[in-house]
């Protein structure tokens, strides 16, 4: 009857111990982004046959880091315009001023983004007239017709 002293459900422990504290796999890779989940998805996507164990802990670790690059960007472009929120305005700015992540997100639209400030320097006014007399007396002195006479 000393068996009798094993819990049920004891999970192997021999006398029914106390049960340790699980820990995911996204604290013990030290990531924000939910390895399991993205496992899963991995998995019910059908992307391959099998999913080795340090892929979604790769691409939770891949994808974190673009969030937050992302984000960082976009709260400067918030900061610049005087904004305590980050909207889809300062989304599209940080993506399409930033070199790396313009060319990742290349086709992508982003709704309520708008287009970046540009103006063609063809449809800018012209210099004043102020600034060009300085210039004109200079040509004169320099004219072939004058040199001959």
């Amino acid at each position: 009857m000393e068996s009798g002293k094993i819990k049920k459900g004891a999970g192997g422990r021999k006398g029914g111990g106390p049960k340790k504290k699980p820990v995911t796999r996204s604290v013990r890779a030290g990531l924000q982004f939910p390895v399991g989940r993205i496992g899963r998805y991995l998995k019910k996507g059908r992307y391959a046959q099998r999913v080795g164990t340090g892929a979604p802990v790769y691409m939770a670790a891949v994808l974190e880091y673009l969030a937050a690059e992302v984000l960082e960007l976009a709260g400067n472009a918030a900061r610049d315009n005087k904004k305590n929120r980050i909207i889809p305005r300062h989304v599209l700015l940080a993506v399409r001023n930033d070199e790396e992540l313009g060319k990742l997100l290349q086709g992508v639209t982003i709704a309520h983004g708008g287009v970046l400030p540009n103006i063609n320097p063809v449809l800018l006014p012209k210099k004043t007239g102020a600034e060009k007399e300085p210039k004109s007396p200079s040509k004169a002195t320099k004219s072939p017709k004058k040199a001959a006479a």
